[in-house]
C-alpha cells in the first residue's frame, strides 16, 4: 500500500450528495489510497433535485417528499467507490432549491440558515479533524446555487472562526479552455454541452488564469465514474457526464482543478506552472 500522504488531512464541503464526486472524486480517491485522512460534509440532502430515473419518480419534492433519504444512500454507496471513510452532513439543513423557487423561501432550507451558526457546526467538525486542507466552492459557488453559495460562505466563516488554522484552502475551478473541448466533443455527435454551445454562456466556466493547481487523478477515474453511476437519481448514463467520457475519453474527468486562496503555492509545478499536489508546503 502506497502511505506517502500518510497524516495529511483533507476537508470537502459540499452542499448535495453527487457535488463531491463530480468536482473532487478523483482527486478523493488519490489522497485517501495514498494514507491521507479525508473527510466530506455536505450541507443538504439534495431534497429538491430532479429525479432522473422514471423509476424513482416518487421520491420527488412534490410526490414523497422521500429524495433526501436516498440520496443518503447514493452517497454512501459514492464514497464506498472513493474509498472514503469520514462523511457526514452538516446538520439537518434542507436544499434550498434554485433562487426564485417555492422551495428556496422554506424557513429550514440552509439557504436561510443563520451564517455563524451553520458555521459553528462546521467549526465544530474543524476543530475535531484538524484539516491541513480545506476544499469547498468559489464565491459564487461555481454556477449560482443558493446551498453552493451557502456552503462557500459557512466554508469560509467557519475557517476565520476556528482556533484550528487550516494552512491551505481552495476553491474548485473550472477552466474554460477544458469546457470548450467539452463543447466541440458534443457538437461532434450532434448535441450540446448543458444546453450551451458558448463557453462564456457556462457560469461556472472560469479563464485560465484562475487555475493554480491541478490534480492528475487519472489511475483513480473508474473510482470516480464508479461514485458517479452510484448517484443515480442526479447523473443519468445516457446524459452529458457520461457522453463526454465516451467522446473525449475518461481523462476528462481525471483531471481536476483548483484555485489557491489560502498558502502559498509551491512546487512540484506542472509544465504551466501550476501546482500538481495538494500538499505540497503543508508542514505536519
Amino acid at each position: 500500500m502506497n502511505n506517502s500522504y500518510a497524516g495529511y488531512r483533507i476537508l470537502l464541503v459540499h452542499a448535495h450528495p453527487d457535488d463531491e464526486t463530480i468536482n473532487n472524486g478523483a482527486t478523493m480517491a488519490l489522497y485517501a489510497a495514498r494514507g491521507a485522512q479525508v473527510t466530506l460534509v455536505t450541507c443538504t440532502r439534495g431534497e429538491e433535485g430532479e429525479v432522473l430515473v422514471p423509476g424513482l419518480s416518487h421520491l420527488a419534492s412534490f410526490n414523497d417528499d422521500a429524495l433526501g433519504a436516498h440520496r443518503e444512500l447514493e452517497l454512501a454507496k459514492a464514497m464506498q467507490a472513493l474509498g472514503i471513510k469520514d462523511h457526514r452532513f452538516l446538520g439537518h439543513f434542507r436544499d434550498s432549491g434554485m433562487m426564485g423557487t417555492e422551495a428556496n423561501n422554506r424557513t429550514d432550507t440552509f439557504w436561510l440558515a443563520d451564517l455563524d451558526s451553520a458555521a459553528q457546526l462546521l467549526v465544530d467538525i474543524i476543530e475535531e479533524v484538524k484539516p491541513h486542507i480545506l476544499i469547498t466552492y468559489d464565491e459564487i459557488g461555481g454556477y449560482g446555487h443558493p446551498d453552493h453559495i451557502k456552503a462557500h460562505l459557512v466554508a469560509m466563516r467557519a475557517s476565520e472562526l476556528s482556533q484550528w488554522q487550516i494552512q491551505k484552502i481552495y476553491w474548485n475551478t473550472m477552466p474554460k479552455s477544458v469546457i470548450a473541448a467539452g463543447i466541440a466533443a458534443m457538437k461532434a455527435i450532434g448535441s450540446d454541452f448543458f444546453g450551451t454551445d458558448n463557453v462564456d454562456d457556462i457560469p461556472f466556466a472560469k479563464d485560465d488564469s484562475f487555475v493554480t493547481t491541478l490534480i492528475d487523478g487519472n489511475e483513480f477515474v473508474e473510482a470516480k465514474m464508479a461514485a458517479m453511476k452510484a448517484h443515480e437519481t442526479q447523473i443519468a448514463l445516457d446524459g452529458p457526464f457520461f457522453a463526454l467520457s465516451n467522446n473525449l475519453g475518461l481523462q476528462i474527468w481525471g483531471h481536476e482543478f483548483y484555485t489557491l486562496v489560502k498558502g502559498v503555492k509551491t512546487a512540484p509545478f506542472d509544465g504551466e506552472g501550476r501546482e500538481s499536489d495538494l500538499t505540497s508546503g503543508i508542514l505536519l
